[in-house]
């Protein structure tokens, strides 16, 4: 059995039809384009966006790896689950009466180091916050004691230059700026010679 061109046509069309019109499998898709599967958070409240809460949580490191503070994490990665629970955490503290270093102290206790933001500056913390600083000093002086000395060298190598060509003979000083009546008369022969 034989198809024509046409019938060919028809048959690929619909098959391309049927396929774009079939059910498609949503099992795999991301969360995020589903709203249906996306996790509802209840409505900030005024004990949310304190400000002491905001600064506490600007000085606490996410547990998520995402290596944002808490305050940011929670804000704008809303797939995050650590966040909203750390986030809790500090507003349970908080509600007991404990202020600002006492909360920091808690999640240190209970997270370790690694949940500050930035370290301690104490101990061997300090040289984090010394090092680079001391660092950058040390290569601008030798940089700088570089560009010196070179310059200096220059200076000295061109005073020298200044002075050989002071002891040279004023006649071949003469000599190397404009040729005389004599040498511009051989150099005519000589060019007359080579065009011959």
């Amino acid at each position: 059995m034989s198809v024509g061109r046409r019938e060919f046509l028809r048959l690929a069309g619909g098959a391309a039809l049927g396929a774009r019109l079939a059910p498609q499998d949503t099992a795999g898709a991301d969360p995020l384009f589903r709203p249906d599967m996306v996790q509802q958070r209840p409505n900030a409240t005024t004990a949310d966006n304190d400000p002491i809460v905001t600064e506490i949580e600007r000085r606490l490191k996410c547990m998520c790896g995402c290596n944002l503070d808490i305050y940011t994490c929670r804000t704008t990665d809303f797939t995050c689950t650590y966040s909203p629970e750390l986030h809790k955490e500090l507003l349970a503290l908080k509600a007991g009466g404990a202020g600002p270093e006492a909360i920091v102290t808690a999640f240190v206790a209970k997270y370790g180091e690694q949940i500050l933001m930035a370290p301690k500056p104490e101990g061997f913390n300090l040289a984090g916050y010394l090092v680079p600083g001391a660092v950058v000093t040390l290569v601008g002086a030798a940089l700088a004691w570089v560009l010196l000395r070179r310059a200096g060298r220059a200076r000295r190598d061109a005073a020298l230059a200044e002075a050989e060509a002071a002891k040279a003979p004023k006649a071949q000083a003469l000599r190397v700026g404009s040729p005389d009546a004599a040498e511009l008369e051989r150099l005519r022969e000589a060019l007359a010679e080579v065009e011959d």
